[in-house]
Order: C-alpha cells, then sequence, then structure tokens
C-alpha cells in the first residue's frame, strides 16, 4: 500500500515539475557587475531551495563560500558540463513565479551562454533541471512523511479510543457483576434476617418456658420447705 502511495504521489510530483520548472537565460547584478546566467524557476520555498542548492553544489561542483547572499565556487568542476574548472557565481531568490536559482559560469575563456557555449549551456541546463527533480522529490518525500505521521498520530488517537472504549465496557461488566452480587446479598440478607427473627421468637419461646419451670421449681421447693415445716 504504502508502495502504490509512494508511486502514484511520485508520478504526481512528476506532472507538476513539468509545469513548473523552467530554465531561461537572465542578466543579473551580482557584486556590482551585470551578469548573465541561467535561472532555474521552481514552486518551493525559497529557504529550503538555497539549503538544498548549497548542498548539492558541494556534493557536485566542489567547496562552497557565501557572501551577503552569493555563493561562489572557485575552480568548480562538473565533468557534465566542461572538462575544465570554473568560477561559479550563484544566487536564490524569490519571485512572482516562486523561487529561483540562478547561476553563472566562467570557463575561462568564455562565459556560458545559449548562443556562443550551446552545448555547454544546453548541460548546464540539464544540470539545473536534475536539482529540479531532486527538489521536488525531496518534498514529496517530505510531504509523505508528514502524512505518514499524521496517520500515526491519527492510529495513536483510534488506539486510544478503542482502549478507552473496551476500560469503559469493561467497568460496565464489573459494574453489572457487582450488581448481580449486590442483589444476591441482599436476597442472603434477606434471608439472614428472616432466620435471626425466626431464631428470636423461638428464644423468646424458650425464655416462657425456661420462666415457667423456674417458676415450677420454685413452687415445688416451696412445698417442700412447707412440709419440712410441720414435722416436729
Amino acid at each position: 500500500m504504502r508502495g502504490f502511495l509512494l508511486a502514484v504521489l511520485l508520478m504526481v510530483a512528476g506532472v507538476c515539475q513539468a509545469q513548473s520548472v523552467q530554465v531561461r537565460e537572465v542578466e543579473q547584478d551580482v557584486q556590482g557587475v551585470k551578469r548573465r546566467g541561467q535561472q532555474l524557476s521552481v514552486q518551493l520555498d525559497p529557504k529550503t531551495v538555497e539549503k538544498s542548492w548549497k548542498e548539492y553544489l558541494g556534493q557536485k561542483a566542489g567547496r562552497v563560500k557565501t557572501s551577503k547572499g552569493v555563493m561562489t565556487v572557485e575552480g568548480a568542476v562538473i565533468d557534465t558540463i566542461s572538462t575544465v574548472p570554473m568560477r561559479l557565481l550563484s544566487t536564490v531568490g524569490s519571485d512572482a513565479q516562486g523561487s529561483y536559482v540562478w547561476w553563472n559560469l566562467d570557463m575561462g575563456t568564455a562565459y556560458i551562454n545559449k548562443n556562443g557555449t550551446p552545448a555547454e549551456y544546453t548541460a548546464a541546463e540539464s544540470f539545473l533541471r536534475g536539482f529540479a527533480r531532486k527538489l521536488y522529490r525531496d518534498d514529496v518525500f517530505r510531504q509523505i512523511n508528514a502524512a505518514e505521521d499524521v496517520l500515526q498520530a491519527t492510529k495513536a488517537e483510534q488506539d486510544r479510543v478503542v482502549k478507552e472504549a473496551n476500560e469503559i465496557q469493561l467497568s460496565i461488566e464489573k459494574n453489572k457483576q457487582r450488581r448481580l452480587e449486590l442483589e444476591a446479598e441482599l436476597v442472603r440478607n434477606a434471608e439472614e434476617l428472616k432466620r435471626l427473627e425466626q431464631s428470636v421468637q423461638l428464644n423468646m419461646q424458650k425464655q416462657e418456658l425456661s420462666r415457667q419451670r423456674v417458676h415450677d421449681m420454685e413452687k415445688s421447693v416451696d412445698a417442700v420447705r412447707a412440709k419440712l415445716l410441720e414435722v416436729k
């Protein structure tokens, strides 16, 4: 199920990428100098794009230095674009279309541009598009992870609610059992009360019989005493 969801999301991301990725030749004022370079436009958060782009350049081109918003790679080596080291300048920003990555590549003898170095320009464009694909893939994975976090939280809440329902049901069953026990105890108490009341009645009868016997014995003793008094 997760694999199917991932495939669907990646397919959707591919469609979005094809609609939103744009590379064009743009002139920018960098470090007080107007420079012509390539600009990649994507519909993603500029902070995320800047962080990813710096890491990507560090992996693919060389050590990146950043000063006043300008990234520089001296002696950048990108074999897919040029066989000679280049000086790379780059900026990341945002505009009405979303976020952009702009760069200028100096091969020492020429700047890469569409008319003067078409082969290198196309290769550089492919490099930027490869970065854009990575951006969108990473974004999709972030969305998947966020969705899975929500799913796990939802499942945990569901488990909690089910556990709570089970505990309530268990309490109800215990309550029913206790009620039955109390009802049985009340029946036993009523029977015990009846038995005790009967015992009280029997005891009263025994007391009456005992008093009668005592009375009879006293009369007998008095009769004997009277006879003794008659003896001279």
